[in-house]
């Protein structure tokens, strides 16, 4: 599948605000990671109601701005906020930031989300770099026919490597998509964790997909923000993810600045 039709409409406008032309990185900024946008120097801000085709974010702890400038002297977009399917959006949709990335010649992705741990060895507040997905039946990605190879373990490999550089440990792991927007199940998470799931959350797969089939160089970090249903006693509540969030916030802005720079 090309890159939709609409898109150049989008890069147009996009362009006219000073928007840079090949950013180094483009950065999709998941729940609750939002502040990572004011680390961005010189930034130019325009909200997605503003922007030609992109539809608003509902979702508490996203934005919906789309944010240009420059980090450690390299020119990068983020998009903080995104689309999830579970609010109305059809796939193609929820990989918009993907296809504007790389439509832009953006060099890297960074793809965030927060997630529940599934694995009883993670933590919440630990860092995990997606090296596979699993996605069940639910047909996350119907837009396109021909067969790709997905890149994901390679570049979490050397995901993993950089950020030991700056003293960072990080887990790599399997992420699970469930459309949601409830959360799961405790038998869903013990059937997750029979297949083989590390973590669990309502994005990103459809956005990886679409990156690897554009043979972009993509890296995805999840924040364990809670342990899913069934993990630990309590009950899950939105209010943990940015309180994991906020725990890490520095932490992580480290680690996405230097993901851009050396990636």
């Amino acid at each position: 599948m090309p890159l939709p039709d609409y898109l150049s409409q989008t890069m147009s406008f996009l362009l006219e605000q000073g928007l840079p032309e090949e950013p180094e990185a483009a950065v999709i900024l998941g729940s609750g990671l939002g502040e990572f946008a004011e680390t961005i120097s010189h930034s130019t801000r325009i909200t997605y109601d503003d922007i030609p085709y992109f539809p608003a974010t509902s979702i508490e702890g996203h934005s919906g701005e789309l944010i240009f400038g420059e980090i450690s002297g390299k020119q990068v977009m983020a998009f903080s906020g995104r689309f999830h399917h579970y609010e109305g959006h059809n796939f193609e949709m929820t990989a918009l930031p993907v296809y504007l990335a790389k439509s832009a010649g953006s060099k890297k992705l960074i793809i965030s989300n927060a997630v529940g741990g599934i694995n009883t060895r993670y933590c919440v507040g630990d860092l995990m770099f997606i090296d596979s997905v699993m996605r069940l039946n639910h047909g996350s990605s119907p837009f396109h026919s021909k067969p790709f190879r997905y890149n994901l373990e390679v570049y979490a490999r050397k995901a993993g490597e950089l950020a030991a550089e700056i003293g960072l440990k990080a887990q790599c792991g399997s992420y699970m998509f469930a459309k949601g927007p409830n959360y799961e199940t405790k038998a869903e998470i013990r059937a997750f964790r029979i297949m083989g799931a590390d973590a669990v959350g309502m994005s990103t797969v459809p956005e990886l997909i679409e990156a690897s089939r554009l043979n972009m160089k993509t890296v995805a970090i999840s924040l364990i923000t809670n342990m899913a249903a069934g993990i630990v006693r309590g009950k899950l509540d939105h209010s943990e993810v940015k309180k994991a969030a906020d725990s890490r916030k520095e932490d992580f802005a480290r680690l996405v600045t230097h993901l851009i720079e050396h990636l």
